[in-house]
């Protein structure tokens, strides 16, 4: 069965053709699905959350993804380190998922009790020969990056997640997310695959007709557009864009805030994209106008003329404004079935209600949320059905996407998942 199973996923991968969407099965299966969370999810830096998700001595964070359980824990030193969500006795789970604050960790089983560090601190009836220092809680690798925490569930992590660092650190310094706070935070069951939440989240080609309140601070030309089908005055508005971004981007960087694209994409185990954003309407912030909606700003001087930076990894994407900064990570549930988590981050003083109305703070990514769950739930219907077959990308809008979808096939191979057919099995 094993050996079937590899055979069809090897000719799944030798069946997709660049630029063009994945073979459906690559997104409807199940044994497909067991394949990605062990690959892409176990064996590759994942985005599990923020520091603020524990942000006193004694907070856990529990996030699981596929069989893994993790312990995010900040420890009475103000480390935060991550642990496998199991007991060293008999492997009982040792927290639901969720945010909890607790002094000691024990298990409720046999009440095995841990501190904070993950070391073992209490096992009754174990005898006097029994060495606590060999039984403290697994570790699992954490890197924090400027207040994003990434977690590795493999032996060996890639190395390359010190490029993530190198580029990330400084442009995220200004923001300070170690002060902030989550002012709101939502969990969004979106009816697909999590490559489609992922390739949705990686082209603006359907913005313009489904996302109007997002629109307000987006620029459209950001996301591509199709020279062949501009008129002149439409291809003059087009460099003029492309002249203003030059500049704008210049002047950032000669300010010191790094700001130009930098690509982490196929040929690499570690997917991210970063760029800083002009927003529109307002300039400020992504909010129903464009202007800031929380008067107490990140950081230490209140800019609010510094855009958005953008960043989106294999399993995340974010924005980084000003007055208030927006994380969201995708945690697959099954091969039909993901969860979006957003979190809206202000600063840790801002209090609700005086120096922001949550409700404004949080109306256009609510709103954009709900509309791309919509659009997933549809887009993975008709992939599950007879008449699929694999789409052309667009090469003006969709270039991103065949990025992810040869980062992706690049990362299965890597695996070993496309030696079968070769190997003849």
């Amino acid at each position: 069965m094993l050996d079937r199973t590899l055979k069809s996923i090897a000719q799944l991968i030798a069946a997709r053709r660049p630029g063009h969407s994945l073979p459906a099965d690559l997104y409807t299966r199940a044994d497909v699905f067991a394949v990605d969370m062990q690959v892409i999810f176990h064996n590759h830096w994942i985005y599990a959350g923020v520091e603020m998700d524990v942000p006193e001595a004694g907070d856990v964070s529990v996030i699981e993804f596929g069989k893994a359980s993790v312990l995010l824990m900040r420890g009475d030193d103000e480390e935060v380190r991550a642990f496998h969500n199991v007991c060293r006795h008999r492997g009982a789970r040792l927290l639901p998922p969720g945010l909890h604050s607790i002094g000691n960790l024990t298990c409720p089983y046999h009440q095995w009790t841990y501190r904070l560090d993950g070391d073992l601190v209490h096992a009754q009836h174990m005898g006097s020969d029994f060495d606590h220092t060999c039984h403290g809680l697994k570790p699992v690798h954490l890197r924090s990056i400027g207040g994003l925490l990434f977690i590795c569930l493999a032996d060996t992590p890639p190395d390359d997640i010190d490029d993530l660092a190198a580029v990330m650190e400084p442009r995220l310094a200004h923001y300070d997310l170690r002060n902030t706070k989550i002012a709101y935070q939502e969990d969004i069951i979106e009816e697909g695959n999590w490559k489609l939440v992922i390739e949705n989240n990686r082209e603006c080609y359907h913005c313009s007709g489904t996302h109007p309140e997002l629109c307000n601070s987006f620029i459209a030309l950001d996301f591509g557009y199709d020279p062949d089908s501009q008129s002149p005055e439409e291809r003059a508005a087009a460099a003029e864009h492309l002249q203003r971004y030059e500049a704008q981007t210049a002047n950032w960087e000669a300010m010191g805030f790094p700001s130009r694209a930098v690509e982490h994409l196929a040929g690499h185990a570690t997917n991210f994209r970063t760029q800083r954003l002009i927003i529109s309407g307002g300039g400020q912030s992504q909010s129903m106008d464009g202007k800031a909606v929380s008067d107490k700003l990140l950081g230490k001087d209140g800019r609010t003329d510094l855009g958005d930076v953008h960043l989106w990894t294999h399993n995340s994407w974010h924005h980084f404004m000003g007055d208030h900064a927006l994380t969201f990570t995708v945690i697959p549930l099954s091969e039909d079935r993901t969860i979006v988590r957003s979190k809206w981050l202000v600063h840790k003083d801002a209090v609700e209600g005086v120096d922001y109305d949550l409700q404004k703070l949080i109306e256009v990514w609510r709103a954009t949320n709900r509309q791309d769950a919509d659009l997933v739930g549809m887009t993975h219907a008709g992939v599950s059905g007879i008449g699929y077959q694999p789409g052309p990308y667009s090469r003006f809008t969709e270039y991103q996407l065949e990025n992810f979808a040869t980062w992706y096939i690049e990362r299965l191979t890597a695996f070993g998942y496309a030696d079968e057919v070769s190997h003849g099995l």
